[in-house]
């Protein structure tokens, strides 16, 4: 199963995920009129962005059946931070667990926040106002430091 979480991941990895703090690519930059006076254009419409709630939650919760990717959505869209467990469901079927993670992923990128796979049979997913924090990785033929 690490395999499939894997491959799946892979794509995250190669999928550049927009800062809420960037400008986004449909802010229209100001026009010049003929008098030289600028006028601003209408933006378009923006992604609706989460607001931090009065309390946020870390969840651990199993993934049973694909239905359940509905429920994980509606905790994530609450402010809450989720810890899954998909072992349950790729005991049943390996290709609802790359169904529930593809639509994780779509749905995570949607709403600006972040997934990450924890393991061999977890993934955590966060909010929009929270990161998950990524350890670079090292070039395996450079030694790897010691305190010594």
């Amino acid at each position: 199963m690490g395999d499939v979480l894997g491959k799946l991941f892979l794509k995250i990895r190669q999928t550049p995920i927009r800062d809420a703090t960037e400008p986004s690519e449909s802010a229209q930059p100001l026009a010049s009129t003929e008098a030289g006076k600028e006028t601003e254009e209408k933006p378009a419409p923006e992604v609706p962005v989460i607001s931090h709630p009065e309390k946020v939650y870390l969840k651990a919760l199993p993934l049973r059946v694909l239905d359940d990717v509905e429920m994980v959505k509606q905790e994530v869209k609450s402010g809450n931070i989720l810890i899954l467990k998909v072992s349950p469901l790729a005991e049943k079927s390996l290709d609802d667990v790359k169904e529930a993670i593809s639509q994780l992923i779509e749905f995570t990128q949607t709403v600006g926040g972040d997934i990450a796979r924890l393991g061999e049979e977890r993934i955590v997913i966060t909010p929009a106002f929270i990161r998950i924090w990524r350890e670079k990785t090292t070039n395996p033929t450079e030694p790897v430091p010691t305190a010594a």
